[in-house]
């Protein structure tokens, strides 16, 4: 399988996505219909377990179906390797890239996901990530489950923005720009970039629970695919080694309140995580070697943030059992059981 290269002189993220939108009103083309649409993610991947996530938490599962790719991928595109005969039950295509040419021929940017399918037509809509899951919480409101939580809520909005972008910048792209750094100076300027922000948020978590205070929005969903890969990946494979995860105080505490919380934990497949990252990135792991460790029992440790007030779900409730076919296999995830959901 011949990979890509990543590393840059100075990594910047391509972000010339397919930025169609499926909306209410269908502006763009694409109304808003249950059933007509397909995300396909990849569990090993930050940008689309949290499209995974916000699905879930909304209770989105019987309206917009789930394809699943494996967590290795080519130069070219990222596969059905999961599924029976290597074909997406659904869409009928072996890679994803069948999805963007059939709409886009020859599309000459990135196969990446998540990307939301059209399933008629067999065509990508979007693969704009970031404003995937806003239009989840607010174009699909008349499909949320009852009792689903307002992940964006309209209050807080002006507050989240510079926090959602700060995130995104230093965090969530910043581990990326570590890794991916070609020299000396880029890595050194990205590391301290990196962990300016993680003290930037560690002081801001030690005194409340959550990131807007004391309910869950998209905010938090967005750190989250970070910090649950940072010990098992990020800290070595792309050398964000000043402190693990597991040795900030405020930190290490929220990511485990938030594992633990349904709608988190639960999506979090270790081992495709680890798979990705080492097998893919042959510019920075040569040997494809993928490492054993490290422990990853420590993420079921009582985290005491309760004493901290608030609650996850605000007026909402938590979301229900997972579907068997949607359900991390026990042996990628110490924190779900044989029946795929949270031990508690």
């Amino acid at each position: 399988m011949a990979q890509g290269s990543y590393v840059e002189a100075s990594y910047e993220r391509d972000t010339r996505y397919i930025n169609d939108r499926i909306t209410k009103d269908g502006a763009d083309g694409w109304p808003v219909e249950a059933g007509r649409y397909r995300l396909v993610a990849a569990r090993a991947c930050p940008w689309a377990s949290r499209a995974i996530m916000v699905r879930r938490l909304l209770g989105l599962e019987d309206v917009i179906s789930l394809g699943l790719c494996g967590p290795t991928h080519d130069a070219n595109s990222w596969t059905f390797d999961l599924d029976e005969g290597g074909l997406d039950p659904v869409l009928q295509i072996p890679r994803l890239k069948d999805a963007y040419d059939k709409r886009f021929p020859d599309y000459p940017r990135g196969i990446t996901v998540p990307a939301v399918v059209d399933v008629p037509s067999g065509g990508v809509v979007t693969n704009d990530f970031a404003q995937m899951t806003l239009d989840f919480m607010t174009e699909w409101t008349d499909h949320h489950r009852e009792g689903a939580p307002d992940l964006w809520p309209v209050a807080l909005r002006d507050e989240m923005a510079p926090v959602m972008k700060r995130i995104y910048t230093e965090v969530n792209n910043g581990v990326y720009r570590c890794g991916f750094a070609g020299t000396q100076e880029s890595y050194d300027a990205a590391y301290d970039r990196l962990f300016t922000a993680l003290d930037w948020l560690e002081e801001r978590l030690t005194n409340q629970r959550y990131l807007m205070g004391e309910h869950l929005t998209c905010a938090d969903v967005r750190l989250f695919t970070t910090l649950v890969r940072f010990d098992p990946v990020y800290h070595g494979h792309f050398k964000c080694n000043r402190q693990k995860l597991a040795e900030f105080d405020a930190l290490w505490a929220y990511a485990r309140d938030l594992f633990q919380t349904p709608g988190f934990g639960d999506t979090v497949d270790f081992v495709q995580i680890k798979r990705h990252y080492y097998e893919v990135h042959r510019d920075v792991n040569p040997t494809g070697i993928v490492p054993q460790g490290p422990d990853l029992t420590n993420w079921l440790e009582p985290h005491g943030r309760e004493s901290l007030g608030g609650s996850p779900f605000g007026d909402g409730t938590a979301p229900g059992e997972i579907a068997p076919a949607e359900r991390v296999p026990q042996d990628a995830n110490p924190a779900v059981g044989a029946d795929g959901q949270l031990r508690r």
